[in-house]
């Protein structure tokens, strides 16, 4: 890899761990960069990779949220556990499953996302505790911990934008303190998809520790930024995240063919 194509990819890392760190979806920026600055990459390999990056900067995001507000933990850390499994057991299935299978239903999943938060500006702005009834606790613990986790370990990115919406959406959460979770329970989605990757050699384990480096400093000024600005700030910046992502699967569903 020449010397260009390096700076760019630890560039996009730093960009995506602050990305990461205010509502998620920093895979949108790092895998295809590590694709295009490394031609002929196994998609299994820029995931690996990719999620030895991300696994530094989504702890060193949710260190720095647990730090200055409060966390959940009742929530997060059974979910956290779930999906340090459920990342693993997604990771192993991760070439099984052609990309042509999933993108129409996340370009679906995602549209309905966007207008969504479009159609309710008030979500996140504001916590709502009332929502946080022991079913809806079950429930979000379930959808992170499982079927988001499972995503994550198979294709990865937006799952952190997906977390973030799922604590607003089912236990009230602002977009600040859903963020916090979000790095958590990601965090425990990185650390088992990893695992599997690196068991099977699909880990360039020296770029990924410098892109590692780069993913901190991002996720350091994304979540300091994200507390000091507040819930409107992280809704702007979620929206625009979920329009990338929406845009770039598109692409990839009916352009890039």
């Amino acid at each position: 890899m020449d010397a260009v194509s390096l700076s760019t990819l630890l560039a996009a890392a730093a960009m995506a761990g602050w990305v990461d760190a205010v509502v998620g979806g920093g895979g949108l920026l790092l895998l295809p960069a590590l694709l295009v600055a490394a031609p002929g990459l196994p998609v299994a390999t820029a995931l690996g990779t990719n999620k030895l990056a991300a696994i530094f900067g989504t702890a060193t995001a949710a260190a720095t949220y647990a730090r200055r507000t409060k966390v959940d933990w009742r929530v997060v850390a059974p979910a956290a556990g779930l999906a340090v499994v459920s990342s693993g057991v997604g990771a192993a299935l991760a070439g099984a499953v052609p990309a042509s299978a999933y993108r129409p239903v996340v370009l679906v999943v995602l549209v309905s996302v966007a207008v969504f938060v479009l159609l309710r500006p008030r979500l996140g702005v504001v916590a709502v505790p009332q929502r946080r009834t022991p079913v809806r606790v079950a429930a979000v613990i379930a959808v992170a911990g499982v079927g988001i986790a499972l995503y994550d370990g198979l294709i990865g990115p937006g799952t952190g934008t997906f977390l973030v919406l799922a604590f607003t959406a089912l236990v009230g959460a602002d977009f600040v303190h859903g963020s916090a979770m979000a790095k958590v329970v990601n965090a425990g989605t990185n650390l088992g998809a990893l695992v599997v990757f690196g068991m099977t050699g699909h880990v360039w384990w020296l770029l990924g520790a410098g892109m590692a480096v780069c993913n901190i400093a991002g996720a350091v000024l994304g979540a300091r930024m994200a507390l000091r600005r507040g819930s409107g700030f992280v809704r702007v910046v979620l929206l625009v995240v979920v329009l990338a992502l929406v845009a770039k699967l598109g692409h990839d569903q009916w352009v890039a063919r």
